[in-house]
């Protein structure tokens, strides 16, 4: 189905994904839709956070919001990983204060083989409707960038249940029921790769597989549950470019970079001299200024920006955090971090 979207007027991101040489680096942030401004908040008192991302128009209010009040050079989806367990037939509730839960869970072979590959049309077709809204509200002021959580992470979830700081109930399923763990790993990531495509399709301009959970594996167990999913995900996207984070696994950047991604997004575990060093010249980093520096002074965020810049290197860099922004940061701080990205001089 073919779009007629406004002339994207900011194609720095863009640029910058397929290796072009840059005047400044773009900068974005993880989880800029919502959660830290003001705004976000009165719409979170008015609506659930199914509600919200299930209806369009909210999910472009949302999206747009940290393009006009903090100053993006890209624009996010607000949506959330866990649509993917929900277009699997597994529920999820959000509880206040505590985070996502599933009341149901994968245990064994028996419930991995009863999942069905859903058509992500049909399941998630809400999430398309945005993409395509969202895109056109956007009038071409910043790329829009797509995502979906990468198949390790999905699975800690589905089998888990909830967050954990160590997930060793995920680790032990893999290991003790290593089939059902690879089954569900392969129709997660066949859902992910038909979900992703169905985004860039609907008008995402760039996507990105947030493996939130990958630092909690061994190098080996990286090699088993993460990395050749995240390869099939990566080969099959069609029609825009791909940038694949996968928080903790520093280890794994020389692996990453073979799978062909546009870019690699970086925590702040490792400096970006020893992000670039690791990576080599060829391909794009994104990362990996600490949420936690956004409570500094200004002074002290625009310093730390400046290095970190100098410490990547200007071309094949998108500045962004390590992680997600946290709630409370304030809207001044941040916009302090994005003018001193914009303002960048070597």
């Amino acid at each position: 189905m073919k779009h007629d979207f406004p002339e994207l007027k900011n194609d720095l991101l863009l640029r910058t994904l397929n290796g072009e040489k840059v005047e400044r680096p773009p900068v974005w942030m993880m989880r800029q839709a919502g959660r830290f401004l003001p705004d976000y908040r009165v719409l979170r008192e008015k609506y659930s956070f199914f509600e919200r991302c299930e209806t369009p128009e909210l999910v472009s209010e949302i999206t747009i919001m940290p393009i006009d009040q903090v100053g993006t050079d890209a624009a996010i989806l607000f949506s959330d990983i866990l649509v993917v367990p929900q277009a699997l037939g597994y529920e999820v509730q959000m509880i206040a204060g505590k985070g996502p839960y599933l009341p149901q869970t994968v245990n064994n072979l028996k419930d991995a083989e009863a999942i069905q590959v859903p058509d992500v049309q049909e399941k998630l077709g809400y999430v398309m409707d945005a993409v395509t809204l969202t895109r056109q509200d956007l009038n071409g002021k910043v790329p829009l960038i797509g995502f979906a959580g990468a198949p390790f992470t999905i699975l800690c979830y589905m089998v888990q249940g909830q967050g954990s700081k160590d997930f060793s109930q995920t680790k032990a399923f893999c290991h003790s029921q290593r089939d059902a763990a690879h089954l569900l790993l392969q129709k997660i990531t066949d859902t992910t790769i038909a979900y992703l495509n169905a985004q860039i399709e609907a008008g995402a301009q760039a996507v990105q597989l947030f493996d939130s959970w990958a630092g909690l594996l061994s190098p080996k167990d990286f090699q088993e549950f993460a990395l050749p999913y995240i390869k099939q995900i990566v080969d099959n996207i069609i029609g825009a470019p791909t940038i694949v984070f996968a928080k903790g696994a520093w280890y794994a950047i020389k692996d990453l970079v073979k799978l062909g991604t546009n870019a690699i997004g970086v925590d702040w575990a490792l400096t970006p001299k020893e992000a670039r060093k690791l990576a080599g010249p060829n391909i794009t980093l994104q990362g990996n200024f600490d949420p936690a520096w956004l409570f500094a002074p200004h002074s002290e965020i625009e310093r730390l920006a400046k290095e970190m810049v100098d410490g990547f290197g200007k071309d094949r860099y998108i500045a962004n955090l390590g992680h997600g922004i946290l709630p409370t940061v304030p809207v001044e701080n941040a916009k302090v971090f994005i003018n001193a990205i914009k303002n960048y001089s070597a």
